[in-house]
């Protein structure tokens, strides 16, 4: 084997290893092998050289592609979020932001390249107290989920309601490491629902004040009635009488349907559960029907199962606004025969029982293709049905949505021609016997009986003068009449009284204004003297603001001549044992 031929690393060894005659013939052979080793090695290491080139090569192509497929992804995606017109956004669990997209300039008028790296708190500066403070609240307490709706002033002072919506997120141990979330501009949403908000509350307080307006002239017609009745009269004249009464009591009930429609709409409405009696109930209804039935010349029958207890609890205003309309319904489209209220037991026991309340008649009944929508408001069975019979078609929507606030529900079953039956189930407590004081049935004559009491009025109509000078004059009760809030200031300064009756609507001074000044006087004796208000408002708004104004009660005008006897004996009866 020449020199030559052998490679680098025998060379090496050999030199190292002082062998003098390598090439001899006895260890040519050995040496020439080792020397092929090396020289396939070094083949085979140029070979693997070349192949890790070429796949370092293919894997920086490779990687290049992934980086341009990135940064493409990371373009459209910006593109996208960027197009996007809410605000997406991310925070560390501090609040400070560390993304935003361009969406967050339009609607908060900041940078959102200055933003990035600042905290909530610093940038949000239209954000009221009380929203920074329950975020504060989310990103200690890690909820899951926040939102709310809260008004924002830009830095040009334009005023905006955002909306946001954000969640925790957690790292793959469940770390919370920040949020995510979306600002919405729901501006022209807020701006139309707070209008909606002040048309309904220009519709309420439009309602009340044309309420106030219509009952007060009302009060003043079926006061007089009440006090003709009262009066002696020829016997011929109680036909026309009563007539009149009912007339007054029936345009004031569609004015409380107009406005108990208005109530429930607006969710004024309240279950209130009380002691009542069935007995009493019956005989109200009976004493308000049985003239229109008279007169029309109808059967009118109430029919109770044995069995039903007397004294339950519930809402009875409730109940008997329902079965007034459906009895006023009922006898309304009735020409011929029968109408018929029953009252059947379903069910007894644990101190429950459930009644089936069921008016029917054979009246005009309801075409089928109608008794789907007849609980519509202002809707009547036919084109011609208020033309011919009157009303306005809302006395079943009243009683359909009253029953809803009872869990209860009206059904019906009807044949044109043949009459309609109307029903609704209701789940009552039993009451104890005389736990509570029950209300007084309205089927009495009007009560004459003398009161010693000395009252002090303030009412500026003078029709609700004169009912309430012959009212007071038959009920031989003293009295001194005001015309607003400071003569009833001046008059309680210069006498002492035993009772108030404050009108709430007066020039001058009103009611409450007067009220809150009499409470304020000095003289403890006149500053606690019982005042009760009397009001063409409605009951629950009327409720609200006298106990407010430390009132003793209210009367509604048009008032009940004997619930009004009844009020004032008390107070009457009051004095005289403190006496």
């Amino acid at each position: 084997m020449l020199r030559e031929e052998r490679h680098r690393l025998l060379k090496r060894q050999l030199k190292k290893a002082g062998f003098v005659n390598p090439d001899s013939e006895d260890l040519a052979p050995f040496f020439k092998m080792i020397n092929d080793a090396y020289m396939s090695f070094d083949t085979d290491i140029a070979r693997l050289e070349t192949i890790l080139e070429e796949s370092s090569k293919e894997l920086f192509m490779a990687n290049q592609t992934l980086l341009n497929e990135k940064e493409h992804a990371k373009s459209k995606l910006n593109t996208i979020v960027n197009t996007v017109h809410d605000v997406l956004f991310q925070t560390d669990t501090r609040g400070n932001f560390i993304y935003l997209n361009k969406a967050w300039y339009e609607l908060t008028g900041l940078s959102w390249r200055k933003s990035i790296g600042k905290n909530y708190k610093s940038l949000m500066t239209g954000m009221n107290r009380h929203e920074k403070q329950r975020i504060k609240h989310f990103l200690s307490e890690r909820k899951k989920n926040y939102n709310t709706v809260f008004k924002y002033f830009k830095p040009n002072r334009e005023v905006k309601w955002i909306e946001i919506n954000m969640s925790l997120t957690f790292d793959k141990k469940g770390n919370p490491t920040g949020t995510i979330g979306t600002m919405s501009d729901v501006t022209t949403l807020k701006e139309t629902e707070i209008e909606l908000q002040r048309a309904s509350q220009a519709k309420d307080e439009f309602l009340s004040t044309m309420s106030h307006e219509i009952r007060t002239p009302l009060n003043a017609v079926i006061g007089l009635t009440n006090i003709m009745l009262m009066e002696e009269h020829l016997p011929n004249q109680v036909e026309n009488l009563q007539a009149l009464k009912y007339s007054g009591e029936h345009l004031l009930g569609l004015i409380n349907n107009i406005l108990d429609l208005n109530k429930i709409h607006s969710g004024h409405v309240n279950y209130v559960e009380s002691e009542f009696s069935v007995s009493d109930l019956l005989k109200e209804l009976e004493s308000n029907f049985k003239y229109v039935a008279k007169d029309k010349f109808l059967v009118f029958r109430i029919s109770r199962d044995i069995g039903i207890p007397d004294d339950l609890l519930g809402d009875r205003m409730m109940i008997i606004q329902v079965l007034k309309n459906l009895l006023g319904n009922a006898f309304k489209f009735t020409e011929r025969g029968l109408v018929e209220l029953k009252i059947e037991k379903l069910e007894l026991n644990n101190g429950l029982v459930k009644l089936r309340f069921s008016v029917s008649d054979t009246g005009i009944g309801i075409p089928i293709k109608k008794q789907k929508d007849i609980f519509d408001s202002f809707v009547q069975a036919d084109y011609n049905t208020s033309r011919l019979y009157g009303g306005t078609g809302l006395g079943l929507t009243i009683s359909k949505k009253i029953l809803s606030f009872m869990n209860s529900d009206l059904s019906l079953n009807s044949n044109p021609g043949k009459g309609s039956n109307f029903a609704f189930d209701l789940n009552l407590k039993l009451a104890r016997p005389a736990v509570l004081p029950r209300p007084k049935s309205n089927n009495k004559k009007t009560n004459s009986q003398p009161i010693n009491l000395k009252v002090l009025v303030a009412e500026d109509n003078k029709l609700n003068q004169m009912v309430l000078k012959k009212l007071f004059s038959k009920w031989e009760i003293y009295c001194t009449i005001t015309n607003n809030g400071l003569e009833l200031l001046e008059e309680l300064d210069k006498e002492d009284y035993d009772l108030i009756l404050m009108d709430l609507q007066m020039p001058e001074l009103d009611g409450y204004q007067t009220t809150k000044r009499i409470r304020n006087l000095s003289d403890k004796i006149k500053s606690e003297i019982p005042i009760i208000a009397l009001t063409a408002f409605a009951q629950e708004e009327t409720r609200h603001k006298t106990t407010k104004y430390r009132m003793n009660g209210f009367m509604t005008k048009p008032f009940n001549p004997n619930e009004f006897h009844d009020l004032l004996s008390f107070y009457g009866d009051k004095i005289q044992n403190a006496g």
